[in-house]
Formats: structure tokens, C-alpha cells, sequence
């Protein structure tokens, strides 16, 4: 669990907050590993056993002071007697991980299990849209394929991803819809057509064919299971002609429908949750918008002009136009399932109405424009190859002079407890994001405990039994899975700040990026992008006007020229990179304009990954990092500033350019040609390439470039800090410089 504050001393009381001009929060990574340190928690048992404050129900900590009978809360202050039982197990303390670490694990009882376990198996279903093309087919077979058997590449390992023991299940979606049984020496397909005007099938899916018939246990149906796939074929121009309607205003409809599908699906897996499965997974392979049946979406909207109906077209693009997908996500939530959005296409498909049917059930939301070098079958295996957590349940609490402010992040919360995230799928790289409020006016006293925070998760995995006295390791017995309870405590306390400037140096700016990140996606939703981009660039003017005022550089009403503001935090390190992340995130396509070409959807997706990335991950893919090599085995500087000029001062010949998403290695035009182009597989280039990629939740898109030769423009566009865009009427159209030139004219407008 990996907690990163934005000040690692927290403000004394509001008005020094207010002064400060800083955003105050964490940023939690729940099911990570480490720590924020690369420290393990203290794992144990007999969690349901912790000791619990009667007054805020926060748990015993190594920060409690314990004593004989009883213990003080480091929360709120409470004294909590012991009972007879915990004072034996506390008299043996190297038992009791809760005593040894502010960082632990703790198993907990499955409920209803006498056991403590619960016996199931991973479920997976694939639903394929047949109302594609066979290019985007061929894309989804081979990326089902390496979930399947893996392969021999550099990105996918040889071992499946879906391991013995999975259950694993095919369906189509198009005008009807299609189960897979393969179970027989042939694969069977039943179909049930879409009704046009119903909202959901004439006869439910447990009816056309029993679902452990559909559902096939992979060690068992591997090859079977591969045969099916490759008889996928897309809908006919024939079937498809047939099966449109007139929709409203004379309108064609095709054949995609994903709504009653995925409702039916969802139902159909639902019989069988907590004795079959604890968790489903579904992955919807989507070739464009939903537009047949219950669900359709309308994407003329896309095309309107709301310049002349005087709309802003970022504001109209952004809300969903319809709540069914948002309520299915709440039926699957209900039936535990999990559906993971894979949309393959360039056309619009309104994923600002379909991503609540991924991220509120827990699930990611992919989008790839481009199928010829598409990463599916590389995220498919990442994402299904790394451990997640299911059936969580989060909640941070605070010591009783500050509170949570907001809360953000892909969760629901729970309709009867105040501050408590509930998070169906939840892996390592999942992040959430809360700021603080002080609860009065007088903020922390100074002769007060530091501030604590606590934060509580309680989680499922899914782990294979021991099984003994068997020698064959995929045989039926031996891949059996059962369900672990655990609950993770975290405790942290913080220092108070005794001044502004103390303040400012205990900054961490990936953590303060991350905040400003989730306030602007959710002020672009709410009011636009336009809303968005002044509130980020009104923030940087304040903060450097505050941080002048501070350093006494220059005081309210006595400023009366630029040149007098330190815009480059010239007196504190901690800031000086934040006025190029706020540059670099307003001039990123998640606040880019739709008259600036900016695909709607493109920017959803971007809100849906931006808003689940670690603060590390998020600075790289705000302001990628570009580094340049003397040789494919030697690097010469491992940081420079995006701009051309750096390009030329370095006198390198190779640089590496991680915008976390993209990975490109550029040769400038004066590279020795005796240097290799690619660079070899065995070289130290390569080995960081791979090692990126590892590390990485999705599958950056690598690209080789040699300048005066290939088209530059993929890695050209990264350098930003001297392109300039006149005639737009926005500052953050600026270069870098231009830029900070009207962050002092801000400045000096504040402090008038």
C-alpha cells in the first residue's frame, strides 16, 4: 500500500493552507506490493481479533499508547480497555504483527465458510462484436490466443495467462447473440436474435444452454477453445441489412447490440455468483457504438455543429446521453462482474456513456484508433497475467483536527457510510485520491499529537488450494482455487509545518500533479474543458504569487512589474518543476479543445486512465522524460527539458522518449550511421526499453525513428516548450516561455 502526501508536513491551520496557495491530500495505492518506500507490510492472522477504538473505529496501531488493561487511540484520543483474550495473545507480541508494524496483513475469516475458505474458480468470458470487419477479428483472436498459450515475443512470456483451473467462456454479440459451448469435439454456437424495440431477450440465456456448459475449464478445453476462435467471421452486409431498422428521423440502425447483450450476459453469469465464482471478468471487444436494441447509442451528436447553436462542444461531448450503462454497472456489481471495455475503432463511440459500465464494476477501459499496430494482445496478457484484489473495501480515517475533503478515483461509494469506497477490482497499480479540510477554524494546536491517518482495506484474492498426494499438476483436484479474506492496515503520522517556506520544501509534485489532475477532470465534467484549463492556470498564478509574497520578493499592492516575479521557484526545489507539469497538462489532449481536433473519445479515455495512474506514472505521461545515449550502450544525460534546443546543445546522436503511453527512439539526423539503427537487442537501450515495459500497466507503443529520414513529426510533437499556436486566445497554447511571461503578468494582476 503506497501512500504519497502532497506535503510530507502538513499545514498548521487554514489560513496558512489558503497562503500556501497548495493543494493538501494523498494519493493511495491500496493493492500495491510496497510501500511508497519498497517496505512489505507484516503479514498474520486473526484479523477479525484486532482491537477496534469504541469511539472512531479506527484499529489498534503501533502509534497507540498501550498499556496494562487498555490503549489510547492515536485517532481521536480514546482510552479502549483490552479483554481477557487479546491481553493472552499481547503477551506473546511476536505474534501480533499489529505490534510490530504500522504497515500489515492480516487474514481475515471467509463469512459463511466454516473452513475460512471458499472454494472457487476464476471466470472469464470474452463477448466478441461479430458487426466488425476481419482485421479487428484477427486483432481479438490473437489477443485471446496469448491470454490462452502466451508466445515467444519480447512483450508476452510463453506461459498462459489464464492459468489451470480458469473457467473460460465465448459469446458474440451483433444482431443476435451467440454462446459458445466446447465442450463436445466440436464447438457448438446457439444464437438468440435482439429484439429491435425490447429491452432485453425473449428467453434468458440459462434457458438456451446451462452456463456450466458455456463455461469451460481452460487445462481441460485449451485446444477446443482456440478452435472456436478461429470460426469467428463477422456479420454478413446481407444478415446486417436485415436485421436494421428505422430509427428515429429515418435514420439507419445496424446491428451492434451491446446493450442487451451485456445485459443478458450480466444475468446469465449471475446464478452462479458465490458457489461458481466470486469474481467474473467479462472483456467486450467493441468495433464501434452500440446501435441496435436497448442500450443504442445516438453518435450524430458528434457531428452537429454547437457553434451555431451556441454549445460548447466540449461540455456537450463529455456527459453520457443515456443512464442504462451506468445502471447495468450497478446490476454487475451486484451479479460480481467485472467488465473490461475494449473499443477498436476510429469512429465515435460515446465512451463518455459506456465507461460506467468498466470503471464503476471495476474494469479498465481501453481504446485503440489504429488496429495495424495495436498493443491488445500485449494489455490483454499484462492485465491478466498480474494479481488483483476483488470485493474491496476502503476506508481512510483521520485524527480529529482534519478531515477528507473529496474523494476520487474509480469506486462507489457505500449509500450508508460516510468516507467508505467500495472497489470491485482492484490491481497493483490502482490509485485513489483524497484531499483534506481542517474540521474548524483553529486547525492543528501546537501542542497537539501530529496528524495521523489510517487507512483500512479489506480484500478477496483468489489463490490455488494445497493440494496433497497428487503428482499431476493440472489435473482436475489440483486446480481447484478457494477465496482469501484479508484486511491491510496502514498507519501513518505526519510533522506540522512551521511556516510557509517549510511548507513549500516538504512538497512532493507527482502527489500535488496527481490532485490537480482529478480536480480538472472532474471540473471539465462538470463545466467543460474551457472551465478545466483556467481553473489549472488560474491555480499556477496564484500559487507563484503566494510563494513571491512568501519569500518576500514581492508584496500585494506593491508589484508593478514582471520582471520582479520568480516564476521558476528559484528559492525552493521542490516547486520548481511544477509551473512545466501545469504547461505540459494544459497542453495535453485531455484538456484540448474539439475545434483543436481532440477526439471526445480519445479524451475520455484519457479521464479514465489519467485518474487510475500513480503519481509517478501520471508526471510521465503529463510530461514525458526525454533522455539522450552517446551510444545504444552508453547514456550520455538521463534528463532534458522538451524542447528542440536541447536536442541541439546535447551533441548526443540518440534519444529515448518515455511518454508512459509511447515509447520512441529517435536518431538525429547528424547519427554516425556506423551506429546501429535499431539498436540490437543486447544493448543497454534495449534492456531499459524492456525493463519500462515491464514495469508498465499497459503496453507503451515503441517506434524507431531515424531524423532526415523517417517522418519525425510522432516524436517532434512531444517537444513542446518552443511550439507556439497563435490566434487561439489561450495561454496555454504558449511555448514554455511566452508561458511563464504570462504567469508573472497574472501574478501581477493578483497582487494588485
Amino acid at each position: 500500500m503506497a501512500v504519497r502526501a502532497t506535503v510530507s508536513r502538513f499545514p498548521l491551520d487554514a489560513n496558512t493552507l489558503e497562503a500556501s496557495g497548495l493543494p493538501w491530500g494523498v494519493t493511495v495505492t491500496p493493492f500495491a506490493p510496497f510501500d511508497e518506500r519498497g517496505a512489505t507490510p507484516l503479514y498474520g492472522s486473526g484479523g477479525h481479533l484486532l482491537p477496534r477504538c469504541d469511539n472512531c473505529w479506527g484499529y489498534l496501531s503501533t502509534l497507540c499508547e498501550i498499556e496494562r488493561w487498555g490503549w489510547t487511540c492515536a485517532l481521536c484520543g480514546s482510552f479502549v480497555g483490552l479483554d481477557s483474550a487479546t491481553l493472552d495473545r499481547y503477551a506473546r507480541p511476536q505474534d501480533c504483527p499489529e505490534l510490530s508494524s504500522s504497515f500489515i496483513d492480516l487474514d481475515l475469516p471467509a463469512e459463511g465458510s466454516g473452513d475460512g475458505e471458499m472454494q472457487a474458480r476464476p471466470v472469464y468470458v470474452a463477448a466478441v462484436d461479430l458487426s466488425s470487419s476481419e482485421e479487428f477479428l484477427e486483432l481479438v483472436k490473437s489477443a485471446l490466443l496469448a491470454a490462452l498459450e502466451g508466445n515467444g515475443s519480447l512483450e508476452i512470456k510463453k506461459l498462459p495467462a489464464l492459468v489451470p483451473g480458469s473457467l473460460f467462456g465465448l459469446v458474440t454479440f451483433s444482431h443476435k447473440i451467440g454462446l459458445y459451448d466446447v465442450q463436445g469435439p466440436i464447438a457448438v454456437v446457439k444464437n438468440i436474435f435482439i429484439p429491435d424495440s425490447e429491452d432485453r431477450l425473449p428467453v434468458d440465456l440459462k434457458d438456451v444452454m446451462p452456463l456450466l456448459s458455456f463455461l469451460a475449464p481452460v487445462e481441460m478445453y485449451k485446444d477446443q477453445i482456440a478452435a472456436a476462435l478461429e470460426t469467428l467471421n463477422p456479420t454478413t452486409s446481407w444478415e446486417r441489412t436485415t436485421a436494421a431498422g428505422q430509427g428515429n428521423d429515418g435514420v439507419l440502425l445496424g446491428g451492434r447490440g451491446f446493450g442487451v447483450a451485456m445485459a443478458a450476459l450480466i444475468d446469465y453469469l449471475s446464478s452462479e455468483y458465490g458457489s461458481t465464482f466470486a469474481l467474473a471478468r467479462v472483456f467486450a471487444f467493441m468495433s464501434g457504438p452500440p446501435d441496435y436494441g436497448a442500450g443504442q447509442l445516438d453518435t450524430r451528436r458528434y457531428g452537429e455543429q454547437y457553434a451555431s447553436k451556441r454549445e460548447d462542444a466540449d461540455l456537450a461531448l463529455l456527459p453520457e446521453q443515456t443512464s442504462f450503462y451506468k445502471d447495468l454497472a450497478a446490476v454487475a456489481v451486484q451479479a460480481g462482474v467485472c467488465v473490461d471495455i475494449f473499443a477498436i475503432t476510429d469512429e465515435y463511440t460515446d465512451l463518455a456513456s459506456l465507461k460506467y459500465l468498466s470503471i464503476e464494476s471495476g474494469g479498465s477501459l481501453f481504446l485503440y484508433s489504429n488496429m495495424d499496430d495495436s498493443t491488445l494482445p500485449q494489455d490483454m496478457y499484462r492485465m491478466l497475467s498480474r494479481p488483483y484484489a476483488f470485493g474491496c473495501i476502503l476506508r481512510l480515517r483521520t485524527s480529529s483536527d482534519f478531515k477528507l475533503g473529496y474523494s476520487y478515483g474509480h469506486f462507489f461509494p457505500d449509500p450508508q457510510y460516510e468516507n467508505v469506497q467500495h472497489i470491485i477490482c482492484c490491481d497493483s497499480f490502482a490509485t485513489y485520491a483524497y484531499d483534506f479540510e481542517f474540521e474548524n477554524s483553529s486547525g492543528f494546536f501546537r501542542n497537539t499529537e501530529p496528524p495521523v491517518l489510517q487507512l483500512a482495506f479489506q480484500y478477496s484474492i483468489i489463490v490455488p488450494s494445497e493440494e496433497t498426494g497428487t503428482s499431476e499438476l493440472n489435473s482436475i483436484s489440483s486446480s481447484k482455487f478457494c477465496v482469501k479474506r484479508r484486511l491491510r492496515i496502514r498507519t501513518l503520522q505526519y510533522s506540522f509545518a512551521s511556516n510557509i517556506n517549510e511548507l513549500y520544501d516538504s512538497v512532493d509534485p507527482e502527489a500535488t500533479l496527481s490532485i490537480l489532475v482529478h480536480k480538472v477532470i472532474l471540473a471539465s465534467l462538470k463545466e467543460g474543458v474551457r472551465e478545466g484549463r483556467l481553473l489549472l492556470h488560474d491555480w499556477l498564478v496564484i500559487l507563484t504569487a503566494q510563494y513571491n509574497d512568501a519569500h518576500g520578493l514581492v508584496q500585494s499592492g506593491t508589484v508593478n512589474a514582471t520582471s520582479r516575479v520568480d516564476v521558476a521557484f528559484s528559492q525552493c526545489p521542490q516547486l520548481q518543476s511544477m509551473p512545466r507539469l501545469i504547461f505540459a497538462l494544459l497542453r495535453n489532449p485531455l484538456l484540448g479543445l474539439h475545434e483543436e481536433g481532440i477526439h471526445p473519445d480519445y479524451r475520455i479515455y484519457l479521464q479514465c486512465l489519467f485518474s487510475a495512474l500513480e503519481p509517478a506514472s501520471l508526471q510521465l505521461a503529463v510530461y514525458p522524460l526525454l533522455a539522450s545515449y552517446t551510444t545504444p550502450d552508453k547514456q550520455a544525460y538521463p534528463r532534458h527539458s522538451l524542447s528542440r534546443a536541447a536536442l541541439l546543445t546535447s551533441g548526443s546522436p540518440i534519444f529515448l522518449l518515455d511518454a508512459f503511453t509511447n515509447l520512441i527512439v529517435y536518431y538525429t539526423p547528424s547519427a554516425d550511421l556506423s551506429i546501429p539503427f535499431p539498436p540490437p537487442h543486447d544493448c543497454l537501450l534495449r534492456t531499459t526499453i524492456n525493463k519500462l515495459k515491464q514495469e508498465r500497466c499497459i503496453t507503451p507503443k515503441l517506434t524507431f525513428i531515424r531524423g532526415g529520414q523517417d517522418d519525425a513529426s510522432a516524436f517532434e510533437r512531444y517537444l513542446i516548450e518552443e511550439q507556439d499556436i497563435n490566434g487561439s486566445g489561450f495561454s496555454s497554447l504558449m511555448g514554455f516561455v511566452p508561458f511563464l511571461e504570462d504567469i508573472s503578468q497574472g501574478v501581477v494582476e493578483y497582487l494588485k
